[in-house]
């Protein structure tokens, strides 16, 4: 085996050399003397490796595979050890079928229910998408194949995703949608980025180099290789002067030319070039193998882990009256084509030629009997299906409607443009709800919908895209063999207008503008006490759980939460326990409250668990665009304890101390009343010594006049009658 190395590198051809930075053959790596090709494949839920020698573009022409849960459902887990478990399992496939690298996760900000490609991605919120894909990565990757966590940078749309620029200020872009990436190459080392389409403020990713060089290398020390979405170069030579490694897929001798072109122009330094051929036999190297022979591994075992982990995401919505779990003896009218051809996967590059899908109806207790009602491919109602759907739901004693998107309306490559399920099964829904009340609506969908109906019906289970064991996962939670414990991993506004993107999103063909900011999902509908149709962090449980002794102590380093859940209901249940920070200190625009911490806990019936969180100092820190860094401030915060973003069961107000003086640098800018209630003592000391605290006094007391006084800065002291010399002494104490 030849030595990897820059000696080895410059041995090489220029020709050879050119070769190694543009993929071939659709899925590898380029061959040279001493170094095989490596193959990757696309299979954020599960592999979609192509038969190269039939249709290597064919996205229904791929090996047999086990379609796990997508994304969206398994976020909503919140269970660090089951993505990760998850990631071993998708490792284990890569392994047998011979791929180096595996194309995901997509770990993208849910900004708007209408992106076509939300299904493939974790959430709205940067901490759980962040944990997510670390467990992830590290699963996959400890069982010897790399990763590309996708899609770099601030990929929220599919329309005209080749050219629109994402237009987002500087916090919003730090704050949420590059911190989730960031956490994942400090704490989990991919082997790969893969960077997006889309521009960033105006710049298109593939060359842009404060994201690929000066951000994710200089800043956070990433040491592995970037490579492109597929079609995502526009200019070769610039994308690899910006850092990117690997042009995929390539154009065949054209991209080999045009890169020996520059060099040989002066164009594009040998340097350069070689850097990007070293981390492309770095990741051969490190990840490569035979990719000649696949090997075999249980598939069926992993069909058995697909089902747990849905059991383990599906989300119980609304639970009136336990009208589930369903009772043994009473008749059950299955209604709703999706539950005889299931919506379980999401289209384009997460298409799994799935190994054993069982569906809703296939599953479905003995004794229940099936009416279509609804045509999936249409939106106008077949009068004939529908009468005999309802006709069926008045001779039954509960109802279980299967409702969802086809996914003509919901994939790769497109937006959606309504988040309402096609007209007929509303419809359809509406003449059931009317024929029998004991409807239970179960949900196939990519991303969030409106239910115009739920007031009406009394249960809701949302089971997303759920992989091929959806139909046994379905009834698994009908039924109450699994208690439900999945929580929404994004907002459901009551209808689209609620959310912040509406009437902007996807509407300039060019230029996409981050209007909101920072206020992305919970944060914007908090901010705004938006009611919402379900709150983030939402899910049911059969049973109960109750909140009790909150602590909040300051470390050297970090803050401590500690608290006890107990399951105050009557049988084994898992609660997802969120920790929320609210800033009541900071001198910038701040959330109402923001997700700083999770935990799933599995509790025996009466049986309580204490828990100890640390928040890291990050976990207070909002990124200072002027400093050009995360910055903590001292002062008052507030620690909420809850089971959903609207549901606090514990709150407690402490202040921080580790942090920095949220006044920073006074000067003769900095205001009276800021000046009079900074708590450091270095200021408090100067305001004394100087005699500035004695001038002070007596404006700060007059009640008719200290909220103008406040409102004065340091520099207009001097209006007010009171001499130069007092705060020259004051600034003279402070240095």
């Amino acid at each position: 085996m030849v030595k990897i190395d820059l000696q080895f590198v410059q041995g090489l051809t220029l020709e050879e050399r050119a070769a190694l930075v543009s993929g071939k053959d659709f899925w590898f790596t380029a061959k040279v003397p001493g170094v095989d090709r490596m193959m990757m494949s696309d299979g954020p839920s599960g592999l979609r490796k192509q038969d190269i020698d039939v249709a290597p573009t064919d996205v229904n022409n791929s090996v047999d595979a086990v379609c796990f849960p997508s994304s969206a459902l398994t976020a909503s887990s919140f269970d660090d050890q089951l993505l990760y478990r998850l990631g071993h399992q998708l490792g284990i496939a890569a392994n047998a079928e011979r791929l180096g690298v595996l194309l995901g996760p997509g770990v993208n900000i849910k900004r708007s229910p209408l992106a076509g490609r939300n299904f493939e991605y974790f959430s709205e919120d940067p901490l759980l998408a962040g944990r997510m894909g670390v467990a992830y990565v590290k699963g996959v990757q400890e069982e010897g194949v790399g990763v590309s966590v996708k899609h770099f940078a601030a990929n929220n749309r599919e329309n005209q995703r080749f050219t629109s620029s994402s237009n987002i200020d500087e916090r919003a872009l730090r704050e949420i949608y590059l911190a989730q990436f960031e956490r994942i190459v400090k704490e989990a080392q991919p082997a790969t980025l893969m960077c997006s389409y889309n521009r960033l403020n105006g710049t298109l990713n593939s060359q842009n180099q404060r994201l690929l060089t000066e951000i994710l290398r200089n800043e956070w020390g990433f040491q592995g290789l970037v490579m492109s979405d597929w079609g995502a170069v526009a200019d070769h030579v610039a994308a690899i002067k910006a850092g990117l490694d690997l042009e995929m897929p390539g154009k065949g001798q054209a991209s080999v030319d045009e890169i020996v072109q520059a060099v040989k122009e002066g164009r594009l330094q040998e340097s350069t070039l070689n850097r990007s051929v070293l981390r492309v036999l770095k990741m051969v190297e490190r990840w490569g193998k035979d990719v000649a022979h696949p090997a075999e591994y249980d598939k069926e075992e992993q069909h058995g882990f697909a089902r747990q982990v849905a059991d383990d995401s599906i989300v119980l919505l609304k639970n009136t009256d336990q009208q589930l779990p369903l009772q043994t003896g009473e008749s059950l009218a299955v209604i709703g084509e999706l539950a005889a051809k299931p919506r379980f996967e999401g289209g384009g590059s997460s298409h799994v030629n799935a190994h054993h899908v069982v569906t809703p109806l296939a599953a479905a207790p003995a004794g229940a009997k099936y009416a279509a009602g609804y045509r999936l491919a249409e939106t106008t109602p077949d009068q004939e299906l529908a009468t005999a759907a309802v006709q069926l739901a008045k001779q039954s004693d509960r109802v279980i409607f299967f409702a969802g998107f086809p996914e003509s309306m919901e994939t790769e490559g497109f937006d959606k443009d309504s988040i309402a399920l096609p007209a007929n099964q509303n419809e359809l829904l509406t003449q059931i709800i009317e024929a029998n009340p004991n409807v239970t609506v179960v949900l196939q969908n990519g991303s969030v919908v409106e239910m115009p109906w739920a007031d009406r019906v009394p249960a809701i289970v949302e089971t997303y895209l759920a992989g091929e064991a959806v139909g046994e996962a379905t009834w698994d939670i009908l039924t109450g063999k699994v208690n439900p414990s999945g929580k929404l991993s994004e907002s459901f506004p009551l209808r689209l207008q609620d959310n912040p993107t509406y009437g902007t999103f996807a509407k300039d063909h060019d230029e996409e503008d981050y209007h909101e900011g920072i206020f992305v999902g919970y944060r914007y509908y908090d901010l705004h006490e938006m009611p919402v149709r379900f709150p983030f962090g939402h899910g049911l449980s059969y049973t109960d759980f109750t909140y009790s002794d909150l602590t909040v102590s300051e470390e050297d380093n970090d803050v401590k939460v500690r608290f006890t859940v107990t399951n105050s209901g009557q049988v084994a249940g898992k609660e997802v326990a969120q920790v929320y920070v609210a800033n009541h200190v900071s001198r910038v625009e701040m959330p109402v409250k923001e997700l700083r911490d999770f935990t799933k806990l599995a509790l025996a019936p009466g049986e309580s668990q204490t828990v100890t969180l640390t928040l890291p100092r990050r976990a207070f820190s909002y990124y200072n665009v002027a400093q050009e860094q995360w910055e903590a401030d001292n002062g008052e915060y507030e620690i909420m304890v809850g089971s959903s973003s609207r549901d606090i069961r514990l709150t407690a107000q402490f202040k921080l101390t580790i942090g920095v003086n949220p006044l920073g640098t006074v000067t003769e800018d900095t205001y009276l009343g800021d000046l009079w209630n900074d708590t450091d003592p270095k200021v408090q000391a100067a305001l004394k010594s100087s005699g500035l605290y004695d001038v002070l006094k007596p404006m700060m007391a007059d009640k008719d006049w200290v909220a103008i006084s406040a409102n004065m800065p340091l520099r207009s002291l001097a209006a007010t009658g009171i001499s130069e010399e007092v705060r020259e002494k004051f600034f003279q104490a402070l240095r």
